[in-house]
């Protein structure tokens, strides 16, 4: 059939306004993708090189049908399942605040007993590491009169049981001061925490149902 100019004309217009052809895969597709330089490429297969980088999914028009997401990289999953994690964590604790409490009194009440229990502890610790130093002070009082801390010259060598419970008293006076130290940071955590869990209540009760 012979075409007129005119109508050839017009054909070749549509044509060019259609945009290029793309050739497609066995599923009817194309893929637009960007290398590592920036450039565009279009084709019905993604090179094995940027199978893991984003890409879109064109229909045989050039028209974006659909898009996949770059994989993402061992790092950003771990982030991913942290975050989840929190999440969900969050979500307990939130229940359990709203199971727990009816009011921020109930809470501050549950904070002052653990606090006060601290307290108590911390007031025994203490009175222990006074006895402890009392003792401590009177071997070092004896010791004197012995070898290695005597001056005088006859001194006789410090006997085995004094040296002994010389430094098994030193070592107890050591390990409780480290245990009150690490009750004072305690009780700073408990009231931080209590602190939080009050805001997050009152967050969480001030939120419409």
């Amino acid at each position: 059939m012979r075409i007129s100019r005119p109508a050839l004309c017009l054909l070749l217009a549509l044509a060019c306004a259609a945009g290029p052809v793309l050739a497609q895969s066995d599923k009817g597709v194309a893929y637009r993708w960007v290398d590592d330089h920036g450039v565009v490429h279009y084709g019905d297969s993604i090179p094995p090189k940027y199978a893991r980088d984003s890409r879109a999914i064109l229909n045989s028009q050039g028209v974006e049908i659909g898009h996949v997401d770059a994989a993402k990289t061992p790092a950003q999953l771990a982030a991913e399942k942290r975050a989840r994690a929190q999440h969900v964590a969050q979500q307990q604790h939130d229940y359990f605040l709203l199971s727990t409490y009816t009011s921020v009194k109930d809470i501050e009440s549950l904070r002052d007993e653990r606090l006060s229990q601290i307290a108590a502890q911390q007031t025994a610790a203490q009175q222990y590491v006074q006895s402890l130093q009392s003792r401590l002070d009177a071997l070092q009082s004896r010791a004197q009169r012995f070898k290695p801390y005597s001056s005088q010259p006859n001194a006789p060598r410090m006997p085995d049981d004094l040296a002994q419970e010389l430094v098994q008293t030193l070592n107890e006076v050591r390990v409780q001061d480290q245990a009150i130290q690490a009750r004072t940071e305690q009780e700073a955590q408990v009231r931080a925490q209590f602190q939080s869990d009050i805001e997050r209540f009152e967050q969480l009760k001030a939120a419409p149902p």
